[in-house]
């Protein structure tokens, strides 16, 4: 069976990134095996400097090894195993896919993007990755134009815009640099709408796919808003996250 790795944000447990990325119907449905890891006091080492980061925590190792466990020890493809994340389990995500491409097949990174000053210059994996990145133009703790991250709660560093994260996958996998751009319709009248951009005809019919979500946050959409939307933002209910990932 396919697997996916479930990757929360950091100071959230797995429980409680089963509540905002609930992939279980869709597992019971089409037979995929759940992972939902706990980081080192619930953070990953996603190259900003997060607690696991400054203790040395080799968090790709760690994936690595999880890979195997899962394997040796389930029905697992391991042609077929995804990482998914929001914020810090964002990061941790894209830097799976640059430097764990012989394992990951695939990634799709939520209110994140790629650690700017030695993930994405050193991102060179020995593969197309076919990645989907979705972030709010309103994300109040991981700026959509990247920069330095200032807001509280999250471990600072320097992080790439969702432009240039989406660009550097473009490049890595070969696409098409002009996109096909559709409108998702607005479904839920939340203050949101969803742009979605398809760049196609990578290497080994790779894609990238990004969607913006136009007055979105730091959330999933149609995830479990987790905390006060004075505090993270707009929950887009314009598109259910977990079924276009799986997708």
């Amino acid at each position: 069976m396919p697997l996916i790795f479930s990757i929360h944000g950091g100071s959230v447990s797995p429980d409680g990134m089963i509540n905002i990325a609930n992939f279980k119907t869709i597992a019971d449905r089409d037979k995929v095996v759940l992972v939902y890891p706990a980081g080192i006091q619930k953070n990953w080492n996603d190259g900003r400097p997060t607690t696991p980061n400054q203790l040395g925590i080799n968090d790709v190792g760690f994936f690595n090894q999880l890979c195997d466990y899962m394997i040796n020890n389930y029905s697992v493809d391991g042609t077929k195993i995804y990482a998914t994340g929001i914020s810090n389990g964002g990061f941790m995500s894209s830097r799976l896919g640059c430097e764990l491409s012989n394992r990951i097949a695939a990634i799709a990174v939520d209110a994140a993007t790629i650690e700017a000053t030695t993930i994405a210059p050193n991102c060179n994996p020995g593969r197309p990755v076919p990645a989907i990145y979705i972030h709010g133009t309103s994300d109040p703790l991981v700026p959509y134009t990247g920069g330095r991250m200032t807001a509280g709660g999250t471990a600072g560093g320097t992080v790439l815009s969702h432009i240039q994260a989406v660009a550097k996958w473009v490049t890595i996998n070969g696409c098409k640099s002009t996109p096909t751009i559709t409108d998702l319709p607005d479904i839920s009248n939340d203050g949101t709408t969803i742009k979605q951009r398809v760049y196609a005809g990578g290497i080994n019919s790779s894609e990238v796919v990004s969607y913006v979500v136009l007055h979105g946050g730091h959330t999933r959409p149609q995830g479990f808003k987790y905390l006060n939307e004075a505090i993270i933002g707009k929950t887009s209910q314009d598109m259910i996250a977990c079924e276009v990932i799986w997708n």
